[in-house]
This record gives structure tokens, sequence and C-alpha cells, in this order.
């Protein structure tokens, strides 16, 4: 029989540390419940990316995920996240999927309104995670202007360079399957997938750049024992490199199963590509 660990859900696991922490440290969850989860952190962060054009050094893009905009994530806190990224004025957005939680219609478009007044010179992006139904969530972020990309790629030009940025759904896996978005791509590239451990894929393909949420860096960290919730993915939260892909898991914004972050800020990033001096 497996370790009991290999039999529980990520949900699972969430819900018992929230009700542990709140048992056995009712302050530390209490924290985490009025004040950590609602204390966005700005992470500024320089990516060093293999062949990166010295053209596009210094490069800015905006990155926020995970919104998972519900009764206990409210307008007011994503569009805080928005304002904070909208202050740093990034030359492009990337939005990481998971807009809502558990697929629920009715906050589908205050999703959509709370990230309407994200703009950039070269666009916004964005991708769907694993609370995002396949129709409804599109349509609502194409109606406030942003791209979707669902297993798509679209090419822009900044500084006259073509940069290729591609977005794959959390439910896509397969090699082949990504692959044929990838195939024909400028040097480059970036990828945006929801989940990290689309990591192994991207590093077997040489994709320069990879940009992931889903982790929620944990959402619940403990002392001396770190983010159980998230022990599957390849990297938690940060950056990291794998062969020549360069990769960053944002804690995203929001909070899901349990409205409560301990030791885990919730975070939006601005992220500067410099070329990866060899």
């Amino acid at each position: 029989m497996p370790p009991w660990t290999d039999r529980l859900t990520r949900r699972n696991l969430l819900q018992g540390l929230g009700a542990a922490a709140i048992g056995a440290a009712a302050g530390t969850a209490a924290h985490g419940f009025m004040y950590e989860r609602f204390q966005i952190e700005v992470t500024e962060r320089t990516l060093d990316v293999a062949g990166w054009p010295s053209s596009l050094a210094g490069l800015r893009i905006g990155f926020l995920t995970d919104l998972h905009r519900s009764s206990t994530v409210s307008h007011e806190m994503i569009a805080g996240a928005v304002d904070l990224v909208m202050a740093r004025n990034p030359d492009l957005v990337i939005v990481g999927g998971d807009y809502v939680t558990n697929h629920d219609r009715r906050f589908v478009q205050p999703a959509a309104d709370a990230l309407a007044r994200l703009s950039a010179p070269n666009g916004v992006f964005a991708v769907l995670g694993n609370h995002d139904d396949d129709r409804d969530v599109p349509a609502a972020l194409q109606a406030v202007g942003f791209t979707v990309l669902r297993d798509a790629r679209t090419q822009i030009s900044v500084r006259g360079e073509p940069i290729d940025i591609a977005g794959i759904r959390y439910w896509t896996h397969r090699m082949a399957d990504i692959t044929r978005v990838l195939r024909g791509a400028s040097p480059t590239l970036l990828l945006v997938a929801h989940t990290p451990k689309r990591l192994i894929e991207a590093a077997a393909l040489s994709v320069p750049l990879l940009l992931c949420g889903h982790t929620h860096g944990g959402q619940i960290v403990l002392p001396g024992i770190g983010a159980i919730a998230a022990r599957e993915f390849p990297i938690i939260a940060g950056a990291a490199r794998r062969d020549n892909t360069t990769v960053f898991v944002s804690r995203g914004v929001g909070t899901v199963y349990v409205p409560v972050r301990v030791n885990c800020p919730p975070e939006v990033a601005i992220l500067t590509i410099q070329p990866l001096s060899v």
C-alpha cells in the first residue's frame, strides 16, 4: 500500500493543514486568514535566458496568476494586484490561469472586470488553469482585450525583434501536443503553462523561458516541514534552470480550498529578461 501522503489530494492536504493550523496554532492561522493572504508582494527578479538576443536585454514582463476570484478573494484584492503591476510599466503582461475556483461561473465576469485595467505596450496574454472552463473564461478575457492562448502561439515584435509567446492549457501534457504548438517558433520563445510540471517537456524541447503558477508556493508552508501540498512539483516557487530552460513559478495572488496563507505571501512578479552569459 502506498504511503498515506500519496493517497491524499492537494485539496485534502491544504484543507487538513488549514484545520491543523487552526487547531494547533490559532494565532498563526488567524494571521494567515486575516493578514498574510492580503499582503501582496512585488517580486522583482532578473532572469538570465539562454539565446536571448542582446537587443531585447532588459525586457520587462509583468506576471500574475492564480487569482481565484471567489467569495473569499475579492474584487479589491485582484484590482490591487493589477495596480501593483501597472505601476511598474512592464513591456508586456502575462496572466497564468485560475481566474476562478472550481469553474464557478458566478465569478467569471467579476474576475475579468477586476483584471480589465491590465495593459502593456506589447499586449496582455493569458492561459487557462485547471479551475477555468474552456468557454466562458476565454470569452470574458477576450472581451477585455486579452489574447488567450489555448494550445496556441502568437508572435509579437519588440524593438524590431520577433518574440514568440506560446500558451498551453493545464490539461495539455502530451509531448506531441506541446511540440505541435511550438513547431516553427522563433528562437526567442516564451512558453506559458499553468503548472510547473511542464518543465520536463519544456527542457526536453529546449524552450528558453517558461512561466508557471498553480502551486501557490505551497500556500501553507510549515517551519521545518515546508510546503507539503506542493511537493509533487519540480519547482514550488521562484526561479530555476533545467538544461537550457529558465523557469519562474509564481506564488500567485489568491487562495484555494482554505482562505489562509502561512509563510507564503501572495505575489505579482516583474521579470527583467537578460541574455545568459556563457
